[in-house]
């Protein structure tokens, strides 16, 4: 099956830039010698994953329990759950380990980490729990000099759950546009987890892995003295924001939506798609970034960058491609949209956010360097 051929909208994936992508971050965290264990939400899909492993990673990441019982039905076994975990899912996990999935979970509570060890002890087994922890307030986890940490590793250690170690992601680099602050921040990233983890062994805790990690972060480091492991998930493929961030530059983003223009609204300077909102989700990251891009950068068949057309508005099916500043407001810009999207063009939409936009996909076509289409199935739920 061709391009041409493909029902649209569609998520394609450039073969070529994802492993790309991948070799670029193997590569680098290779040479500054640690452990990658790559997030897995991105994706949600098989056949990324063992390109990733096959690239040299080891275990994976994971945001969901469906996505720990999908990769390990699938053959991993090294599974970092990586939020914090709530006693309903503890049946959950337990099954998973059961079955020989060395699955590890996180806390950054002294009650959730009571509960873990009080389920453990009902039930016969010893889990490993990892702490989180808060480098840059961007969201969860213990900050590394609050005395929480200590309470919560000992309400782990003391109870027959075996402290693993500390973790943490710093999701503020998504903030950032510069390779000052973003090695800036990844420095900072690495001095917090790694104090941390010196202040459980200090207290006579055990934490044997020091887990760091988001894209950003992970390409900016120059040195992860004390890291055991980097952890980053959207660099297999980039989107709009990472271009935005300065990671990634618009020719390795390897997704893209297929559309298809469907009509016009000529005196608007319009081109109507049949990708909405449902198609590239409602994600509008670039919104407070240096270039916004709207619901993503329009490109033609081929990939090549439409330069300034983007998706300026969404509806639930319905897109809408325009210039993102004039619009096609003088007559003959009105004139020239119709001529140059005619009914039936197929176009690619680069996306604000891989992750987000994969999700709205059952599958997705993945294209090769000599043009072959295969679906590659991805999954849904928690």
């Amino acid at each position: 099956m061709s391009l041409k051929e493909l029902e649209t909208p569609a998520a394609l994936i450039d073969q070529s830039r994802m492993v790309r992508n991948i070799e670029r971050m193997q590569q680098h965290l290779t040479r500054l010698g640690v452990t990658f264990r790559p997030h897995v939400k991105t994706s949600k899909c098989v056949q990324v994953w063992k390109a990733q492993a096959d690239a040299g990673a080891s275990g994976i990441t994971v945001s969901t329990l469906q996505e720990a019982e999908q990769f390990f039905a699938a053959g991993e076994t090294d599974i970092l759950y990586a939020v914090s975990i709530i006693p309903s899912k503890l049946e959950r996990a337990l099954a998973l380990r059961r079955k020989g999935c060395d699955l590890k979970l996180i806390v950054d509570n002294v009650e959730s980490a009571e509960a873990v060890a009080g389920f453990g002890r009902a039930h016969g087994e010893t889990f490993e729990v990892w702490i989180e922890i808060d480098t840059d307030g961007h969201r969860s986890g213990i900050q590394p000099e609050d005395a929480l940490l200590l309470s919560v590793g000992r309400a782990l250690h003391e109870n027959g759950v075996r402290l693993g170690g500390v973790m943490t992601h710093a999701g503020s680099s998504y903030e950032l546009n510069t390779p000052e602050a973003l090695a800036a921040m990844a420095e900072q990233e690495r001095a917090g987890c790694v104090r941390a983890a010196q202040r459980l062994r200090d207290a006579g805790l055990p934490c044997e892995t020091v887990s760091v990690g988001s894209t950003p972060t992970a390409l900016a480091a120059q040195r992860l003295d004390g890291v055991t492991e980097v952890r980053a998930g959207v660099y297999v493929f980039f989107d709009l924001v990472m271009h935005n961030v300065g990671v990634c530059k618009i020719d390795d983003i390897a997704l893209s939506v297929l559309t298809t223009v469907i009509g016009h609204q000529i005196d608007k300077g319009w081109v109507i798609v049949d990708a909405g909102w449902m198609a590239m989700s409602r994600d509008r990251g670039t919104s407070k970034q240096s270039c916004d891009y709207g619901y993503g950068q329009v490109c033609a068949l081929d990939g090549t960058v439409m330069t300034g057309y983007q998706m300026i508005g969404a509806n639930q099916e319905h897109g809408i491609v325009a210039l993102a500043q004039e619009a096609c407001a003088d007559a003959a810009g009105q004139c020239d949209i119709a001529e140059r999207f005619p009914i039936g063009t197929k176009l690619r939409i680069l996306p604000n956010h891989a992750c987000a936009t994969g999700a709205q996909y059952p599958v997705y076509q993945a294209q090769n360097a000599d043009g072959e289409i295969t679906g590659w199935p991805r999954s849904y739920g928690w």
